[in-house]
């Protein structure tokens, strides 16, 4: 699929600030089923950006605005190529105690500060599972939003996921938080992905929507029959399946923290008003395709 997007973020100061400091990671990702075309960010007041890649390979834009300014915009614009992803390999359980599964996962085999240890987890490891790792990981899909509503204004960005046990419902990035601690005490490695889902009808809705950035998460499953390099494969949670051409990924990393679309800070005294938006319009193939 062939998409446009444009990522608008607007603040308002209630008196001018100065220093302020902003880490972007909103480009979209080059992988083996995505490709961006263009990518420009446009910044007002007017400053020079610098950009490098983190420490888990994602894009990241920075710059500084030291001068006294009332309002800071930042607008995106990206042209992205996705194409499906292949087949999941399917392996027997086994295939995790590989020497090259275990290099592979790494860090992401680990848990995160935010996983309960007060065995509130328990009974949806034990349902979860399945015959197989891929066969786990879809079970998970349908799992989470089976027994959590999704429910925006329940959780914030700072939520843990004893917040989602309790809530009992939240939003993508919670869904996911529960994945990620899920599919890793079950020994399969995992990550955060950010990026934005086209979710317009199918029924031949609009081909320009207003959309939110999402949260899905990968997972490392082994090469087919336990044999070849480990794949990761995503997984959305919050629609219950795997991730398909309709998705675009910015970037990845244990949790949240690490991929923050915009990060920043400002030296004065001023409240900030915020307000963000994504826009992202289907392109005819044959007018954005490259060879």
């Amino acid at each position: 699929m062939n998409f446009q997007i444009r990522y608008l973020t607007e603040y308002r100061y209630a008196s001018p600030v100065t220093d302020n400091l902003n880490a972007l990671r909103v480009k979209p990702a080059t992988t083996s089923t995505q490709r961006c075309d263009e990518f420009l960010v446009r910044v007002d007041p007017e400053t020079r950006q610098s950009r490098h890649a983190d420490y888990f390979g994602t894009e990241v834009t920075e710059f500084g605005i030291a001068r006294p300014h009332d309002h800071l915009t930042i607008d995106v614009r990206a042209r992205v190529v996705t194409a499906p992803p292949p087949a999941p390999p399917q392996a027997p359980w086994e295939a995790l105690a590989s020497e090259t599964y275990r290099e592979a996962g790494g860090e992401f085999l680990l848990l995160t500060d935010d996983v309960p240890d007060d065995g509130s987890l328990d009974d949806l490891l034990a349902v979860l599972r399945a015959k197989s790792p891929l066969s786990t990981l879809l079970l998970l899909a349908e799992l989470i939003p089976d027994r959590f509503e999704y429910r925006a204004g329940v959780t914030y960005v700072g939520s843990t996921i004893a917040d989602l046990l309790d809530a009992g419902a939240g939003v993508c990035q919670d869904f996911v938080h529960l994945g990620l601690a899920l599919l890793r005490r079950q020994g399969i490695a995992a990550r955060y992905v950010s990026g934005y889902l086209f979710a317009a009808p199918e029924d031949g809705g609009s081909d320009s929507v207003e959309v939110d950035t999402h949260a899905w998460l990968e997972a490392l499953l082994p090469g087919h029959d336990g044999r070849g390099e480990p794949v990761w494969v995503g997984a959305d949670p919050t629609n219950r399946g795997l991730v398909g051409e309709q998705h675009v990924k910015i970037g990845h990393g244990r949790h949240y923290p690490d991929i923050p679309p915009v990060k920043g800070v400002f030296r004065g005294q001023s409240a900030a008003e915020f307000d963000a938006s994504v826009q992202m319009t289907r392109l005819d193939p044959a007018a954005s395709a490259r060879a």
